[in-house]
């Protein structure tokens, strides 16, 4: 993003062709490093947010699941929307999702040979994040899970798998809706942390509201509670991509 808000594309890409609210990459630029940071610091401050709101412990702990959840919920989208702000968010793009970095490739709106760099370094940096909160909160992050989305007894994996799934399709959509309007750029930041809000608030006490395998790799290696990580991991990636398929079909029957 420039700094009036319009899409700008960095050095090393077309200014012409590529016009996205979440910025490409050139290939062997140090903007993977940015995402490992953006990222952990999104997890450090997940996980931070669920130790205090959710730890039966905290003097701030809301015994209501859905009330704690719109809260985190709140947090996340507002986090969201500074991370996307920040200087090192409009270098990098601030993907901080695999699924989002593969999403913008299936749209054409970032190179193929970026995406390998970006996701490692968004599962790394879920790693760190994680680990962090861990070592500056003790005992409690591990009271709460490390944070790990969890899905409602009641819902079995193939349901999570399509809510989980889904709301990619929503997003990757979302993303399209404003590759396909640049004038609108400026209104993404936004857009994307209040999408974030609705999808942890609604979707948190049943499916987890994850929707995003970096949100969840960490805190479920930490855990140690990784029989249904897969498809946290899978879910979000085949939603991308269904999403970016979706996009192109209803730009061509326009």
């Amino acid at each position: 993003m420039s700094r009036s808000g319009s899409p700008a594309a960095p050095s090393g890409a077309d200014p012409v062709r590529v016009r996205v609210p979440v910025q490409t990459v050139p290939a062997g630029s140090g903007y993977p490093l940015y995402e490992f940071a953006l990222t952990a610091a999104l997890m450090f401050a997940v996980v931070t947010i669920i130790r205090w709101v959710l730890d039966p412990a905290s003097p701030l702990v809301l015994e209501n699941l859905r009330l704690a959840l719109l809260a985190v919920g709140a947090l996340t989208g507002a986090l969201v929307f500074g991370l996307l702000r920040s200087p090192w968010g409009r270098c990098s793009g601030a993907h901080m999702n695999p699924a989002v970095t593969l999403a913008l490739w299936r749209l054409r709106a970032f190179p193929g040979r970026g995406v390998t760099a970006y996701v490692i370094a968004q599962l790394c940096g879920s790693v760190a994040g994680t680990v962090l909160a861990r070592l500056v909160w003790g005992p409690a992050v591990a009271r709460v899970g490390y944070g790990m989305a969890a899905a409602a007894p009641s819902w079995n994996g193939w349901t999570v798998f399509a809510a989980e799934g889904g709301c990619l399709v929503v997003v990757t959509l979302m993303i399209g809706f404003f590759l396909a309007h640049p004038s609108r750029g400026r209104w993404f930041p936004a857009a994307l942390g209040l999408l974030v809000c609705v999808i942890i608030a609604v979707l948190g006490p049943l499916s987890g509201g994850a929707a995003n395998p970096a949100r969840q790799f960490g805190p479920a290696l930490m855990s140690g509670a990784t029989a249904g990580l897969w498809i946290y991991l899978a879910a979000p990636v085949l939603g991308a991509v269904l999403g970016a398929g979706a996009h192109h079909r209803l730009l061509r029957a326009r």
